[in-house]
C-alpha cells in the first residue's frame, strides 16, 4: 500500500518585506500563486524512515531527516505515537533551491500523505498547524491557488482569481540560499526606515480581474535587490525575457529563479525559446497558474 500526493510550485506576484524581528524572523505580505510545475511525494510503509529522490538536481536534494518530507512525516507521527516507519520517495520536478518553494511543497505532500497513510484523520487546521511549524512556505504549498501570508508567510487568506496567468521560468546556473538573501536585504536596508509590508491593492484586484498587463504593472519583490547584488548575472536574464515579449520580469522569491509574466500561452512559449537561445540561464520552464494544492493521486 502506497499514497501518492501532488504538490505545485510557487510564484509570488508580491513579496513585501519589513524589517528584522527581534526573533530574526521578517514580517511579510506575500501573494501566492501556484503554478503547474510539480513535485510528486509517494509513501509507503517500511522499517525505519527513509528519504529517496529522483528527477532533475535530486542529487542536491538532502535525504536525511533535515529534508522537509522527513520532518513532516516526523512531526505527524510525533502528535500521534504513531512510528515514522515509512519510505518517502521524491519525484522532483519543481527547481531546487530556485525559489519556488519546492522543499516546502515535498514537506506539504509528505504530510498530507502520511496522514492518508496513516488514517490519522487530522483536520485541515491541524495539518496548516503543522505545516506552519516545518516553514513560512509550507501552509501555502498544501493550499495552493492564490493566497495572500501575513506573518513570516505562513497566515493565509485566500484570494480570488478571474483568469489563468501564463509564466515562463529561468532557472539559473547556481543556488541561492534564502537566509542569505535577507541577510543581504537588512544590509542593503541599514540606516533606512522600513514600512510595514501590505498587499497591493491594485496587484489583488489584478488577479481577480484575471487581467495580466494589470498584474505585470503591479508586481514587486522586495528580495529582488539583494538577490541581485548576490547574483549579478541575474539581471541579464530579466533583461533577456524583458526583451522577448515578457510582460514583467522578477526574481521568485529569494531566487535565483527568475519569473517572467506573459499575455498568453504562445507568448510564454517565444519567451522560453528566446530565453533559451540568450545563454543566460540554464533551464527553462513554462507553467500557468493557478492550480491546486497538495491532492492525493
Amino acid at each position: 500500500m502506497s499514497v501518492t500526493v501532488r504538490v505545485p510550485a510557487k510564484v509570488n506576484v508580491q513579496l513585501a518585506v519589513g524589517a528584522a524581528r527581534p526573533d530574526g524572523f521578517h514580517d511579510l505580505a506575500n501573494v501566492f500563486l501556484a503554478v503547474g510545475l510539480y513535485d510528486e511525494v509517494t509513501v509507503t510503509p517500511a522499517d525505519e524512515l527513509r528519504v529517496t529522490c529522483a528527477g532533475p538536481d535530486a542529487a542536491q536534494v538532502p535525504l536525511d531527516r533535515t529534508n522537509l518530507a522527513a520532518r513532516a512525516a516526523l512531526a505527524l507521527a510525533a502528535r500521534r505515537g504513531i512510528e515514522p516507519n515509512v519510505h518517502l520517495h521524491i519525484d522532483k520536478d519543481i527547481p531546487v533551491a530556485g525559489g519556488m518553494a519546492g522543499g516546502s511543497a515535498d514537506g506539504a505532500g509528505a504530510l498530507l500523505a502520511c496522514d492518508r497513510l496513516w488514517g490519522t484523520g487530522a483536520s485541515r487546521a491541524e495539518l496548516l498547524a503543522i505545516c506552519a511549524e516545518l516553514g513560512s512556505d509550507v501552509p501555502f504549498s498544501l493550499v495552493g491557488g492564490a493566497a495572500l501570508g501575513v506573518g513570516r508567510g505562513e497566515r493565509l487568506t485566500a484570494l480570488d482569481v478571474g483568469g489563468t496567468f501564463h509564466w515562463v521560468f529561468a532557472l539559473a546556473e547556481r543556488g541561492l540560499s534564502t537566509p542569505a538573501v535577507f541577510r543581504e536585504f537588512d544590509r542593503l536596508a541599514e540606516g533606512r526606515e522600513i514600512p510595514e509590508p501590505v498587499a497591493s491593492q491594485d496587484l489583488l484586484d489584478a488577479l481577480a480581474k484575471g487581467d495580466a498587463d494589470a498584474l505585470a504593472a503591479a508586481v514587486v519583490n522586495d528580495l529582488q535587490p539583494p538577490a541581485l547584488s548576490l547574483f549579478s548575472q541575474l539581471a541579464a536574464t530579466l533583461a533577456a525575457g524583458r526583451a522577448a515579449g515578457a510582460l514583467a520580469s522578477l526574481v521568485s522569491g529569494s531566487g535565483p529563479t527568475t519569473a517572467f509574466l506573459t499575455r498568453d500561452a504562445a507568448t510564454a512559449e517565444k519567451v522560453a525559446g528566446a530565453l533559451t537561445a540568450s545563454g543566460t540561464c540554464r533551464a527553462v520552464r513554462v507553467a500557468a497558474g493557478p492550480v491546486a494544492g497538495a491532492t492525493v493521486l
